[in-house]
């Protein structure tokens, strides 16, 4: 096995909007409205493909403007986050310590990501990472997976990538990757002892 790439939120960060927002929205059926229908997985996406916050969260207030409020709150996005996966953390950890080269692979803006890395000593144990919102294109595209190949000269049949949503990890195998949808560190270690680590 020649590396192992994380993605960060679910794997290495607990990570939730609802976090933030069951204080804010306290009826459930409507946090759950609020979650597909305004600040939607496909609102995030474009904030994780570039796209600055002001400028989507302005558009985004004109269409539900009774929700300007609450859209804006978006931008709390450390209140989203819980703290590390501690026995993911420790995976990392022995990983580092036997030497092996590890990556980060992450659809987030860049300036979160900046924000993440320095509040959490876990993401700065990578020798590399590539972050969506600096590149323009997210996972699970063909293109994001050739760039973490190209950029850190990895070799895809003896790389593992690791990430909690299954289409990213479809994404990775198409692109020739060794691929495991995180469910839990239990089972990610023992996914990586079957890929001789």
């Amino acid at each position: 096995m020649q590396a192992v790439v994380f993605d960060i939120g679910g794997v290495l960060l607990h990570y939730d909007p609802r976090l933030l927002y069951r204080d804010l929205i306290p009826d459930p059926d409507e946090l759950e409205w609020f979650l597909a229908e305004v600040c939607s997985d496909e609102f995030n996406a474009t904030l994780d493909a570039g796209r600055p916050f002001d400028a989507a969260s302005e558009e985004l207030a004109a269409r539900f403007p009774d929700h300007t409020e609450l859209i804006r709150a978006w931008s709390r996005h450390e209140e989203m986050v819980s703290g590390e996966i501690a026995g993911t953390v420790a995976l990392v950890s022995r990983l580092r310590e036997a030497g092996l080269p590890l990556y980060l692979l992450t659809n987030m803006p860049v300036d979160v990501f900046e924000a993440r890395r320095r509040r959490y000593p876990v993401l700065r144990q990578f020798d590399g990472a590539v972050v969506s919102g600096e590149e323009g294109v997210l996972k699970p595209s063909a293109e994001i997976f050739a760039r973490l190949r190209d950029r850190y000269g990895l070799d895809p049949a003896e790389t593992l990538f690791v990430d909690d949503l299954e289409a990213n990890v479809a994404g990775a195998r198409d692109a020739g990757f060794l691929a495991h949808r995180f469910v839990d560190p239990v089972t990610l270690a023992v996914a990586l002892r079957d890929h001789g680590l």
